[in-house]
């Protein structure tokens, strides 16, 4: 077995389509825009005191030392390297997932972007300060959903168009299998 150059070029080719790399310009922005609204949320607001803007809808600064809906916030440090490491696998697993796309696969190739973003602006937050700064505080009532950032936006919206690309491709799967 060869293992000069031509080999290892070979072996790129196999697992990477470097053109959808370009794709990676989405992640940037989502960790641009998340930086910079957690950044005048933090200098603006007045941590825990709602500021409202519409029915619904309140700016409100809140912490979180843990994962989704606080998940370990209270674990007592550790969480924090553990989600850090979690974001940096996914994210590094979620790359080669986009360098391995086709060139028309567009509605994955951005979903996988927005998800890294996403995970890389917490990430920030995380390995910076050791906690994620929330501030989306939407509400119904007394009933308030966790808040959240423009980061998890970004992972969930990410996250609803993998699951629709996925729907979108067994959906054709089954009309070849038809025909």
């Amino acid at each position: 077995m060869s293992t000069g150059p031509k080999s290892i070029g070979n072996l790129v080719k196999l697992i990477t389509n470097l053109a959808m790399a370009r794709w990676l310009w989405l992640s940037r922005l989502v960790v641009v825009l998340d930086q910079a609204t957690k950044w005048l949320a933090a200098t603006m607001l007045d941590p825990y005191h709602p500021l409202p803007l519409v029915p619904l809808l309140n700016l409100t600064l809140m912490y979180n030392e843990g994962a989704a809906f606080s998940f370990l916030a209270g674990a007592g440090g550790w969480q924090r390297w553990f989600f850090a490491c979690v974001a940096i696998v996914m994210s590094v697993v979620l790359v080669i997932w986009l360098l391995r796309l086709g060139t028309r696969e567009c509605l994955m190739a951005a979903a996988l972007s927005l998800v890294v973003g996403g995970a890389m602006g917490n990430l920030v937050d995380r390995v910076l300060t050791g906690r994620v700064v929330d501030f989306i505080d939407l509400y119904m009532g007394d009933q308030h959903w966790p808040a959240f950032n423009v980061a998890d936006s970004a992972i969930t919206l990410g996250v609803v168009l993998l699951l629709l690309g996925n729907l979108r491709e067994g959906w054709r799967g089954q009309d070849d299998n038809v025909t």
